[in-house]
């Protein structure tokens, strides 16, 4: 099995709302590793280039426009181009774009658009368009999550991934997992204890309209061997690759009147707890179990909230896993059960069981999936239990 970080161009809810569904295809990182096609310019200078694509089929029960036959719809869920360079040892630049709104034809728009001074393990600084530090699935985005449809039918969204579109009008805290902002990040104790604190814009206009920052920040120990990704990133699995995981974060945003309206604000504040844990066994078969609990809280929790509105309660995702050690044919193959649960303070309890396989290939890089989704998370309207399958293809550089 190639080694999943260095041997690829690294790429980085709950659906209230149809747009908050869209926006769970495309969260997450973007490429950050010279990999892909790499052109040196000079002993300091490279630039790198490299591209990502998801793609898949989902049949849902009562999913048809007549609310009572199975859908079937095939969706183009990423499009990624990624370019990377350095123009001095501190000095790095990101720049990504991803078809978003491809379901609807598609629009190529701006992921992350990065100034990186990175001075050594301890200090570093990012600027510009970046994820906001959060919980391990935001981290790890669709690309590097362990389930393909991690962001489908799962714990409920942090701001940033509330619109597909940046706006200004009290609707948007930024798009897809990303904010303008800037993010102070590094790992002490030989990499074992990793940390990153943004500051970022957040709720633009609407109830924050005197413009209080968001606040975010991600610190996890590594009690096992050092994970070893770019930044601030993450990965949900390295498939063996990485030695033995386990490691715990902990992660918090908070935004003073960062929901609602302007009539009738309220404060956010999201505080995540995740873990994830891979062993390899003797036989070269890959465990791996990955945990989230999540608590989100608004400070008018007793007054109806119009405007951007933001989850409240409590949120459970787990998963676990087994790489079988052979090959077949090309890939290994790796089934696995996913359980999710979401407990808003205002509504009845939700929650959905998914059983799946992965065809492993080369990694992150070269995926297929197959899985089986059965509970009331499907239904974004009732509490019925309905089913959902869904084929998965995902291919990177």
């Amino acid at each position: 099995m190639t080694n999943p970080i260095w041997n690829s161009v690294k790429n980085r809810s709950l659906g209230w709302l149809p747009t908050m569904a869209l926006t769970a295809l495309v969260a997450g990182h973007a490429p950050v590793s010279e990999a892909g096609a790499t052109f040196k310019i000079d002993d300091t200078k490279w630039v790198s280039v490299g591209a990502g694509i998801r793609s898949s089929f989902n049949a849902k029960e009562r999913g048809a426009p007549n609310g009572k036959a199975w859908s079937n719809d095939f969706q183009l869920d990423n499009v990624r181009l990624y370019l990377n360079g350095q123009i001095h040892k501190y000095l790095k630049i990101e720049f990504n774009t991803d078809c978003q709104t491809c379901s609807n034809g598609g629009e190529v728009r701006v992921l992350d658009a990065i100034g990186k001074f990175e001075y050594n393990p301890y200090v570093n600084l990012w600027v510009g368009r970046m994820l906001v530090p959060a919980e391990r699935r935001e981290m790890n985005g669709p690309f590097y999550s362990a389930v393909y449809n991690i962001f489908a039918n799962g714990t409920p969204f942090i701001p940033a991934d509330q619109n597909l579109i940046i706006k200004s009008d009290g609707t948007s805290a930024g798009s897809f997992g990303r904010d303008d902002g800037a993010t102070f990040w590094g790992a002490a104790f030989d990499g074992r204890l990793q940390y990153a604190f943004g500051v970022f814009r957040g709720l633009r206009g609407g109830a924050n309209a005197n413009s209080n920052p968001l606040y975010a920040q991600r610190v996890s120990y590594n009690f096992w061997d050092v994970e070893k990704n770019p930044g601030y990133y993450t990965s949900g699995t390295y498939y063996g690759a990485g030695g033995d995981i386990l490691t715990v974060g902990v992660s918090n945003q908070y935004q003073k009147k960062g929901a609602g309206s302007e009539i009738n604000p309220a404060s956010f504040r999201g505080t995540s707890v995740d873990v994830l844990m891979e062993k390899v066994l003797p036989n070269k078969g890959v465990v791996t179990f990955n945990g989230e609990y999540k608590n989100y809280g608004l400070s008018r929790h007793a007054d109806p909230l119009t405007g951007f509105t933001l989850f409240e309660g409590n949120a459970l995702d787990v998963s676990a896993m087994y790489l079988f050690p052979k090959k077949v044919f090309i890939g290994k193959f790796q089934p696995y059960f996913r359980y999710v649960n979401v407990a808003a303070s205002a509504a009845p309890v939700r929650d959905v069981y998914e059983t799946g396989v992965n065809y492993v290939i080369d990694g992150h890089n070269a995926m297929v999936s197959l899985s089986w989704q059965h509970g009331d998370l499907i239904s974004p309207i009732n509490n019925n239990d309905l089913n959902s399958m869904t084929v998965g293809f995902q291919w990177q550089i």
